[in-house]
């Protein structure tokens, strides 16, 4: 086999940034799998066609493994005794020849075979590297470019790292929009393994995607000095992270904004002017939701008394539109990003309910009490009654005993 074409495909192999012999083995089978159809293509037991590519002799070895029977049943995977002599003079029924195959024989019909499988071993391998490329940047902010913009879904199909990548509409930022060879910036948020293949999930509105902005932007967060604890995250409109340092004399809120603002007002030009609040993370929950309910005063926290990630929120009442945002957002990203369920009052209503709550408990109390001295009395009455009985029952039968002594 001339050298030429082993080189042609250690080249190809390397354009496609694929393994030689993955490739090698690629062709082999195509070669096979193109011949198939003349040696027992109907034979589902055993492959008939077989090929070997040795790349160090450069040679390539195709052959055919036929049986030996009395009567062919089998056309192309079959020879009878008297043909299987001329290839191997000692064999018998039920034995196996090796007729071997020249590329010679490989008509139009075959070649075009061999070069679908080929081409499709090809894209087989393309698309692995690329799935395994995505699956090494999973939950990871990478750059693409817009390759196409479909008119009617919005979806975007992007080029990345080699690879490509569809951003469904609904992983778009509300109110963006692209233009065919953009470069824009991605969060690789999984890739997917179904029947029909690998699928990568990439968005732009994923709270990841912030998360990962800040840590490349805050040297503190990416060192470990300064921790995200929580994201949450409306896309195109706000987003709330949670920041903690255990070391206090760092400030976790500080380092995030940066001088004069840089560090956040950079994530905020990546994000299209969508607003972030950052607040100082504590353990404290009456202290955490206060802090996440900005930019409200919160005057006072009630958690729930059962132990449920409950709570009331009291805000002076000229705040209360602003603790609950705009469609009710603000409390929602709060609540999100705190893991707790808030229900804010303003202080009229809050302080009254607890005025009304204690009053309500004392009334109860009382009337506890009440019914208990109530009971107690009940049992002492009862427990007089039953000792008169007893008692006359006594004076009953003493009585009796003497009128029988009498008689």
């Amino acid at each position: 086999m001339n050298s030429e074409f082993f080189e042609a495909v250690k080249a190809l192999a390397a354009e496609k940034n694929i393994s030689t012999d993955y490739l090698f083995t690629k062709i082999e089978a195509a070669l096979a799998a193109a011949m198939r159809k003349n040696y027992g293509g109907n034979n589902k037991e055993r492959e008939v066609v077989k090929c070997n590519i040795d790349t160090e002799k450069h040679t390539i070895n195709i052959w055919a493994e036929l049986e030996v029977v009395e009567e062919i049943t089998e056309p192309g995977a079959q020879i009878l005794p008297e043909d299987a002599k001329a290839l191997d003079k000692n064999a018998k029924p039920g034995d196996f020849v090796i007729k071997p195959i020249e590329l010679s024989e490989y008509g139009r019909i075959a070649a075009q075979t061999a070069k679908h499988v080929i081409r499709q071993g090809i894209r087989e391998a393309e698309r692995s590297r690329q799935i395994e490329e995505f699956r090494s940047k999973k939950q990871e902010i990478v750059s693409a470019k817009v390759a196409r913009i479909d008119p009617i879904k919005g979806n975007v199909s992007l080029e990345i790292a080699g690879g490509d990548a569809v951003l469904p509409k609904k992983e778009q930022v509300p109110g963006e929009s692209f233009t065919e060879g953009q470069h824009i910036q991605v969060y690789i948020v999984d890739v997917r393994d179904d029947e029909r293949g690998s699928k990568v999930m990439i968005s732009r509105t994923h709270p990841g995607f912030v998360r990962r902005l800040f840590e490349r932007e805050v040297p503190e967060i990416f060192e470990g000095e300064v921790e995200i604890k929580s994201v949450s995250r409306e896309a195109g409109s706000r987003t709330k992270i949670a920041v903690y340092a255990a070391d206090e004399d760092i400030d976790p809120v500080g380092a995030c904004i940066g001088p004069k603002g840089a560090r956040v007002n950079t994530i905020v030009d990546v994000l299209g002017g969508e607003k972030i609040d950052i607040i100082k993370y504590s353990e404290d929950p009456a202290e955490y939701i206060s802090a996440a309910l900005a930019p409200a005063d919160v005057t006072e926290v009630l958690v729930a008394a059962d132990g449920a990630k409950e709570c009331r929120a009291a805000v002076p009442d000229n705040q209360l539109s602003l603790a609950i945002g705009n469609k009710g957002q603000n409390a929602r990203l709060a609540a999100k990003l705190t893991g707790w369920k808030i229900d804010i009052k303003p202080e009229s209503v809050f302080y009254e309910e607890i005025e009304n709550e204690k009053a309500a408990a004392l009334e109860a109390e009382i009337a506890a009490a009440e019914a208990a001295e109530a009971a107690q009395e009940a049992e002492a009455a009862e427990e007089a009654v039953e000792a008169g009985t007893e008692e006359t029952e006594a004076v009953a039968q003493e009585a009796a005993q003497s009128e029988e002594a009498a008689e």
